[in-house]
């Protein structure tokens, strides 16, 4: 497993080559930027586990690299170091997209404790990410496996995408062109049944041998996937 890359930005010169060096001996690779330019250069240019800003940067200071990191990746954690420690200053902070904030001065195993409880949240909140759960249906969007209580079923490409599909809009009646626009990447031609067919191998797939049915028919509007069969068709 890869080690934890880390980007610190911080102007204060030994304070950050300090904080790089104990999560180097920690086990991370830990990589500085000493203004804001540098640091918003380098999360636009590599994928970072976790951020730590500094708030009074040169150039462009941490609650505006923070807005602008969230911009571009609204999951990595950010962990902002201040000296400013007031209520409003905090507010200030997480308005911006802090997902924690540390006063100066402070522990280096306070930092790390923080770092790696939020590197385990995002862990968790990845993982969870890759799993979709519709009652006793389970999808794995990384390794493209699909099974509805222990049992396996095999789906071809194009099943698993609209399974995925149906999946997050779940309790949303999806029409035909919805389906035609966002898995065929085609607007809808009514004179061809390919939704249909689509439809009812997935249907045959995930529920003709289950007695709970999860795809269902809304007459004139689409489908919709949902955990009850009540209003079944």
């Amino acid at each position: 497993m890869p080690m934890p890359s880390i980007l610190i930005v911080e102007d204060h010169v030994k304070m950050a080559d300090s904080i790089s060096k104990g999560l180097e001996d920690s086990g991370f690779h830990a990589e500085v930027a000493y203004d804001g330019f540098i640091g918003k250069r380098l999360t636009e240019t590599k994928k970072f586990d976790l951020i730590i800003l500094d708030v009074n940067l040169p150039l462009m200071n941490g609650y505006e690299l923070c807005a602008d990191i969230r911009t571009r990746d609204a999951s990595v954690p950010v962990i902002m170091l201040t000296a400013m420690g007031s209520t409003e200053d905090k507010l200030m902070g997480f308005d911006r997209g802090a997902d924690d904030y540390i006063v100066k001065p402070f522990e280096f195993r306070e930092l790390l404790a923080r770092i790696k409880a939020l590197l385990k949240r995002s862990v968790n909140e990845k993982q969870e990410q890759q799993v979709l759960k519709v009652a006793d249906l389970v999808v794995n969007l990384e390794s493209k496996t699909v099974k509805r209580g222990e049992i396996p079923i095999e789906l071809t490409a194009k099943e698993f995408s609209l399974l995925e599909y149906l999946i997050r809009n779940k309790d949303k009646v999806v029409s035909k062109a919805d389906i035609a626009e966002k898995i065929w990447n085609i607007k809808f031609d009514t004179g061809t049944n390919v939704i249909e067919v689509y439809v009812n191998f997935l249907r045959k797939k995930i529920d003709r041998n289950f007695p709970v049915k999860l795809i269902h028919t809304h007459i004139g509007m689409g489908y919709v996937l949902k955990d009850s069969s009540q209003n079944a068709d």
